[in-house]
């Protein structure tokens, strides 16, 4: 348990550097520069770097297929409950697709390692790449449409480098490219780049943020979304499919995650509430330190 701990402790020391620094500086940091060369430049680093990292094994795709699905129905009820309870485009944007956009990458990995060991590594990997794609399609569309019409929103998907730069390293992957040593230590640069500007910036819109004036009621359906309802979902469907007990855990942890930072680049980029949606990673992130430990005593029963 301490190794979880200590995964999940020592990403907070670049939010905590984040926060500092806007408090420090205030208006002399932009954030939404910091969120242009983030998203448009060092992502794709980001993006080549971990799906060149392992080969694209087609044998590993049942794991990502049941995490897909997963999400899948939790997207439907979404779809049936939110409309009613938010009125206001941005917060009914936040409401569907936040909630489905985990920390799969920088916390999950780690934890599922600390788990299950590093066999787990291909099996996070690719349901990390799956995350990838729903994170720069869905969570393009909905935080686009927090501002834009539904048209602009579909070209705003199209726009993003991150998702031609995944295609094209899944086609270099599937045909068997490995990269050299010499690029693959440049893109692990613009990689971890890309991590620690992701957590500045998580501690950047942390300063100045105030959970007394978001909406209750968006609040709620987020933590109810993400720590009830989406587990329950994924409890019931790996309990009622044969595979292996690890491979069913490590899409139940990864599906546990709290909402990713990814969510505040994407709600910065569009201009869709980027303090709520932190203040909501805030929350969940913090939650999370306790639901961890209920969710790997749940593992049991899977």
């Amino acid at each position: 348990m301490s190794s979880i701990i200590f995964s999940i402790l020592s990403i907070y020391i670049f939010i905590v550097l984040g926060y500092i620094a806007k408090k420090t500086f205030k208006e002399q940091i932009d954030d939404k520069t910091i969120t242009l060369i983030n998203v448009y430049f060092l992502q794709v680093f980001l993006t080549f770097w971990g799906l060149l990292l392992h080969p694209v094994d087609i044998t590993l795709l049942y794991a990502p297929s049941i995490y897909l699905v997963i999400v899948a129905i939790a997207l439907l009820f979404s779809t049936l409950f939110a409309h009613r309870l938010f009125t206001y485009n941005k917060e009914y944007s936040i409401a569907m697709v936040a909630g489905v956009i985990g920390n799969t990458a920088n916390l999950g990995i780690p934890i599922n390692i600390a788990i299950f060991g590093e066999e787990s590594i291909p099996y996070t990997t690719i349901v990390n790449l799956v995350n990838i794609f729903i994170v720069y399609t869905l969570g393009v569309y909905y935080y686009s449409r927090g501002t834009f019409d539904i048209r602009t929103s579909f070209k705003n998907i199209l726009k993003l480098p991150i998702l031609w730069a995944a295609l094209i390293a899944l086609f270099l992957s599937s045909n068997g490219y490995k990269p050299s040593d010499t690029i693959m230590n440049m893109l692990m640069m613009g990689a971890y780049a890309s991590i620690t500007m992701q957590l500045f910036l998580f501690g950047i819109y942390l300063y100045g943020t105030k959970i007394r004036e978001i909406n209750k009621t968006l609040i709620s359906w987020i933590l109810l979304f993400k720590f009830i309802l989406l587990p329950l979902i994924a409890f019931i469907v790996l309990y009622n499919i044969e595979l292996d007990h690890m491979i069913k855990g490590i899409i139940f942890i990864e599906l546990l995650m709290p909402l990713a930072i990814a969510n505040v680049n994407l709600s910065s980029l569009y201009n869709c509430e980027p303090k709520i949606v932190t203040a909501l990673v805030m929350i969940t992130s913090l939650l999370f330190l306790g639901v961890i430990f209920l969710g790997v005593k749940l593992l049991a029963y899977l």
